[in-house]
């Protein structure tokens, strides 16, 4: 006897249930993947970010977005949620409503965990490189101070290059300003002396 084939939902059936979800799930492969909760490490760095990054972009048509925007990769049928994402110029939307999942990053930022480091290494950076807007993306440990830089070059290539000392300064080719590794870790160690 042949058993019945199990189905998926449509990325549209994901949205629905996740616009309704207490918790967030991505979507992968025809799955609803359940996130787990980011350290207070994860969460510092990620506003760090989006505080900086805001600040640079103030006077700009520059938007910053932290982790709860979701991101929709059409290629591979996806709904991620990149820890900070950026665009610039014209925001474009998934259609319907409410706009509250982006189709044009210029800049994704992952800050890496033990339990995400090879999936946002590996299968996120393999379906981001997906996207045609998407200029550089950003890997940013929690253990210990080291940011890799991956830039789309115009042959379609990545040209990686890693920072590890506090005073070094990364460049943002495609937006147009830079960070620095004391921005991004600022108050780290001070959170990590709380009992």
């Amino acid at each position: 006897m042949a058993t019945k084939p199990q189905t998926y939902p449509s990325f549209d059936e994901y949205l629905a249930r996740e616009r309704q979800a207490e918790t967030r799930s991505e979507y992968v492969n025809g799955e609803i993947v359940a996130m787990a909760a980011p350290s207070p490490e994860h969460e510092l760095i990620v506003g760090n970010l989006v505080g900086s990054l805001n600040l640079l972009f103030r006077d700009r048509a520059c938007f910053v977005f932290g982790s709860n925007l979701r991101l929709y990769i059409p290629l591979n049928n996806r709904g991620r949620y990149p820890d900070v994402s950026v665009v610039c110029g014209q925001m474009e939307f998934y259609p319907g409503e409410p706009r509250d999942t982006l189709l044009n990053p210029t800049l994704l930022i992952a800050v890496l965990s033990k339990s995400t480091e090879a999936i946002d290494r590996g299968d996120k950076f393999n379906e981001y490189r997906s996207i045609a807007t998407l200029r550089e993306y950003l890997l940013i440990a929690q253990d210990r101070k080291q940011v890799e830089h991956y830039v789309r070059q115009s042959d379609n290539q990545w040209l990686l290059t890693i920072y590890t000392e506090p005073h070094q300064t990364i460049q943002l080719p495609s937006l147009n300003c830079q960070l620095t590794l004391a921005e991004i870790y600022a108050k780290l160690e001070l959170l990590r002396g709380q009992p």
